[in-house]
């Protein structure tokens, strides 16, 4: 527990400053497929748990029935990056959509947006809104100034 009490708070700092990352999905032939994705975290101090704001597509509905195991990848221009390995699912029922969407709506900045912004989405039930549940398994925070320097310190959690 001690380590994830150091490295999740350090990993929302940095996902939260970062805001974007590459989220890799994999499809039932086992091939990867990479898009870019707006995460909000919440630690609660015991468990770290993330949201995404999305569109339920085809392709995302199939690969996390192929395999509910997703990589969150973000990368800063200083090489600040950190990694979350989750489990992904869809949370599809309307208290769960409503909590997620007041989430983004409600977030800080830069991280925090108005999801009414994205065109389809008229409300946290629209049929274009999802919300995939974010469970990490392993957690990784690299400052870059350990990559540019030598210095600092890289976080490792894992389950």
């Amino acid at each position: 527990m001690a380590a994830l009490n150091k490295t999740a708070p350090a990993f929302v700092e940095m996902a939260h400053r970062i805001v974007w990352c590459s989220v890799a999905t994999v499809d039932s032939s086992g091939r990867p497929r990479s898009r870019v994705l707006h995460p909000i975290w919440q630690w609660d101090g015991n468990r770290l748990t993330g949201w995404i704001a999305t569109g339920p597509t085809p392709t995302k509905r199939a690969h996390l029935k192929a395999s509910p195991n997703v990589s969150c990848n973000y990368w800063a221009p200083t090489q600040d990056t950190c990694v979350a390995e989750c489990r992904a699912s869809f949370a599809f029922d309307s208290p769960t959509r409503k909590m997620v969407w007041d989430l983004f709506a409600n977030g800080p900045a830069p991280v925090g947006y108005d999801p009414a912004i994205i065109p389809g989405w008229d409300g946290p039930d629209s049929e274009g809104f999802a919300a995939p549940k974010l469970d990490p398994w392993r957690l990784r925070v690299m400052p870059g100034s350990v990559m540019m320097a030598g210095a600092g310190e890289t976080l490792v959690w894992q389950e």
